[in-house]
């Protein structure tokens, strides 16, 4: 398919610039989700002094707005797209990407094709109005209603994996070829407390785990 592929540059630019810069603590420990933005390129070297309040400020946005599962799911930036892939060693499909996502950060195993996760037991539909991080949003790019998915991030934007050739990446659901084949979004129904802290230890266990196993970054532009 033909759509949008903004340079992963640009992308860290966006989120860059989404920020407030703030004062950083000098020997504030560098802590798993720090290392994996930095490892990504979403975030500059830690070392770096002059860009460290902006890199505070990025990581607490992350941690204090995202939803464990948005933080599971950039952690896979970059491993590339095949078609009926479930893994990162093998790559993933749009779908096999969603699944992978919610069966390791919720335990839920979704339906392997897009358009049976949007109408899966369980999900709630949702207004595009109302989109939370973490939520499923399914779009028409096959001329059939629910043909991609990925999962929203917040501020108009989604992670996904695009078509062959492509990567694990984000994206603006805002740019014309998404905004117009927008087709839904779906939320998993509200965790119990404990629900919600098993996944949050489970997410940043995954983290740590597979930060120190050196997973594949994306391609140079």
């Amino acid at each position: 398919m033909t759509c949008c592929q903004p340079s992963r540059l640009a992308v860290a630019v966006w989120l860059l610039t989404a920020c407030t810069s703030v004062l950083a603590a000098p020997d504030e420990p560098v802590d798993a989700i720090t290392k994996l933005l930095n490892d990504k390129g979403l975030i500059p070297s830690a070392s770096a002094a002059l860009v460290a309040p902006v890199e505070s400020t990025f990581v607490r946005q992350v941690r204090d707005t995202a939803s464990d599962m948005v933080i599971t799911a950039m952690n896979f930036l970059g491993v590339p797209y095949k078609r009926g892939g479930n893994n990162q060693e093998d790559g993933f499909d749009c779908s096999g990407f969603t699944r992978h996502i919610f069966e390791m950060s919720l335990g839920l195993v979704l339906p392997r094709r897009a358009d049976d996760q949007a109408s899966a037991p369980g999900l709630l539909q949702i207004a595009r109005d109302d989109l939370k991080p973490g939520d499923l949003v399914f779009f028409n790019t096959l001329k059939r209603t629910f043909s991609h998915v990925g999962i929203y991030i917040g501020e108009g934007k989604f992670i996904h994996s695009p078509r062959t050739g492509g990567a694990v990446r984000v994206e603006d659901m805002r740019f014309a070829y998404w905004n117009t084949r927008f087709t839904g979004a779906r939320r998993v129904d509200a965790p119990s407390e404990a629900e919600a802290q098993a996944a949050k230890a489970a997410a940043v266990a995954a983290l740590t785990s597979a930060t120190a196993n050196n997973l594949p970054r994306p391609a140079a532009k």
